[in-house]
């Protein structure tokens, strides 16, 4: 069996080794997907021949601390617009330490798939799954999907997260800068620290809420992205020892990023009584 594991999302899926697993971009507006499937021909457009079933996960960051209800009407009504499919009962759903609501739902008579969906949240990070196939290759393909779904964990470490000289995590692919390429305005450069890559702010948030506690720094504040707020990025303050930091999480605007809202660090440290 092969595992899959997010290091920015921090969730955990296992799948059987001749399975394929692609990633696919995100848009402005939706984060990037993970695809599993049987085939490779599954993962590409307007492929509906035999063994298309596919699962697809998207996480998204619950940034408004809002109830699981109105993420559920939102999702349902994505795949509306997208399939044109109607919603059938929907029902509690519980795994892995999360909670959400899952659903079979109708599609139009004249479409020979079956759809699949549910959604679960743990803290501020909420996972949108979505099972797709032939009507006919149910016995083929549910039970298998049925298994990797259940494989999902939170594992307390996650591969690939990486550290500064004092100690503080970083995501995988950043790389650091001047800060002054990011801030016009700072008087005690010494201070301050910048790294620039392409994971959404999304992402980066549920990373840092999770990982920032995995090093040791304690979070004293944290204030999401939010349209709740005229602050424009998010920011946490954090303390380690005598060693305090405040990180800002830029948004940017980059038009061939492959991510939805990609983000830069900033870093200002200051030492503490």
């Amino acid at each position: 069996m092969a595992v899959f594991q997010h290091v920015l999302w921090g969730y955990e899926l296992t799948y059987p080794d001749d399975w394929i697993h692609r990633t696919t971009g995100g848009d402005s507006k939706h984060g990037e997907v993970e695809a599993f499937a049987m085939i490779p021909e599954a993962l590409t457009a307007d492929y509906q021949g035999p063994r298309s079933g596919q699962i697809l996960l998207r996480a998204e960051f619950n940034s408004a601390g809002q109830p699981i209800e109105p993420i559920w009407n939102r999702h349902i009504a994505m795949i509306a617009s997208w399939l044109g499919a109607k919603q059938v009962g929907s029902a509690p759903w519980k795994m892995a330490g999360a909670s959400g609501i899952e659903a079979e739902i109708v599609l139009p008579k004249k479409d020979e798939r079956r759809l699949w969906t549910g959604i679960l949240q743990r803290n501020l990070t909420v996972l949108n799954f979505l099972v797709l196939h032939l009507k006919e290759e149910y016995l083929l393909f549910q039970p298998l999907a049925t298994q990797i779904i259940a494989s999902l964990r939170f594992p307390q470490e996650v591969a690939g997260v990486l550290t500064s000289k004092d100690g503080f995590p970083l995501p995988p692919d950043y790389v650091s800068i001047p800060p002054q390429d990011i801030l016009q305005d700072i008087r005690d450069p010494a201070n301050w620290r910048a790294y620039d890559g392409q994971h959404s702010i999304d992402s980066l948030q549920a990373f840092y809420l999770r990982e920032a506690p995995n090093f040791g720094w304690s979070i004293l504040e944290f204030i999401p992205l939010s349209n709740q707020t005229d602050l424009g990025f998010a920011r946490l303050k954090l303390k380690k020892g005598d060693r305090a930091i405040t990180l800002g999480i830029m948004p940017y605007q980059e038009e061939t990023s492959p991510v939805a809202r990609p983000a830069r660090l900033v870093i200002k440290t200051e030492l503490v009584k």
